[in-house]
């Protein structure tokens, strides 16, 4: 079989249910891949369950699974549950993030514990469990940030607490390199989705505009085909953190 053919993989997708997640979603749905499709919260469900309409009426099996991911338990059920429903997994993409703009001098210590869980915790359960339970052959994908590359206040958790995931990213592709498994993370400039708008102004918003060379902010449609490259024919590039985001920043 073609690496980059899709037909019958199963793919489980952390955060699969909107904005970018979402379009992964429906893309490897067209492909005719098999999904698990995970969200947060209440406040994800409704667009969740038209994301899961969608790939269903592109003719694909998928299932919406509801959890708090910055509890290991949760993490593992996700997978136990894709896999008995699938019978293993070949592809785990990790779209999960939250971002906290605030002053370091105002930073509560509940808001960084919160930040480091959501973006630093949950990731590294995820690979954990991605590495005991992909087949051998998988592709493991996780979505960082650009900022990680940026030289900026006001971002310390955000930036901060998705730092680590560069290392996990590293760590894991060495050991899970035996079993022909890659392992990846992509970091978008600022997305235009509603994750982003939420904690910016208006004169913040039209500095991130400027600033990538390409012009504009980064569409969640350049970044879909390159994490699917990443997980099908990109397959050789592994331990990697690619920057894609129209020259917003870079190392």
């Amino acid at each position: 079989m073609a690496r980059n053919d899709l037909k019958g993989k199963v793919v489980i997708i952390a955060g699969g249910g909107k904005n970018l997640g979402g379009l992964l979603s429906r893309s490897f749905a067209e492909k005719g891949a098999k999904l698990a499709i995970h969200y947060n919260s209440e406040s994800a469900k409704a667009e969740s369950e038209k994301t899961l309409a969608a790939v269903q009426a592109l003719g694909a099996e998928a299932f919406l699974f509801q959890a708090d991911l910055t509890q290991v338990a949760n993490v593992n059920q996700f997978f136990e549950e894709t896999i008995a429903r699938f019978g293993g997994i070949d592809i785990a993409i990790n779209t999960v993030g939250m971002v906290l703009k605030k002053p370091f001098s105002e930073t509560t210590e509940a808001e960084y514990d919160t930040m480091f869980a959501v973006n630093s915790k949950s990731a590294y359960f995820f690979l954990q469990e991605a590495g005991r339970k992909i087949n051998d052959d998988g592709k493991i994908c996780t979505i960082v940030t650009s900022l990680l590359a940026a030289y900026t206040g006001l971002y310390s958790t955000y930036a901060g607490a998705k730092a680590p995931v560069e290392h996990f990213t590293r760590a894991a592709s060495k050991e899970f390199g035996s079993r022909g498994i890659s392992v990846t993370a992509v970091a978008p400039g600022p997305m235009d989705t509603p994750f982003f708008y939420g904690q910016e102004n208006d004169d913040a918003v039209a500095y991130h505009k400027s600033a990538a060379a390409l012009g504009g902010l980064t569409d969640i449609k350049d970044i879909a085909p390159l994490v699917e490259f990443l997980v099908t024919d990109g397959w050789w590039i592994t331990g990697q953190t690619i920057f894609a985001n129209g020259g917003y920043t870079t190392r």
